[in-house]
């Protein structure tokens, strides 16, 4: 586990919010997209718009 020491409250907001929104958000997988990570969601959904 890796140790960060924030020099203000609000670089660590910020830091939280860029792992939560940005990473974690997109990697993990979501049940209501049938088990599939945003990306992998929109990959498959375009894929096939774009073949019909």
């Amino acid at each position: 586990m890796s140790r960060k020491r924030w020099k203000t409250r609000i670089a660590l907001d910020n830091g939280m919010f860029e792992y939560l929104k940005i990473f974690h958000d997109r990697q993990r997988q979501h049940s209501a997209l049938g088990m599939l990570t945003p990306i992998e969601f929109e990959n498959v959904h375009f894929t096939r718009q774009s073949v019909a």
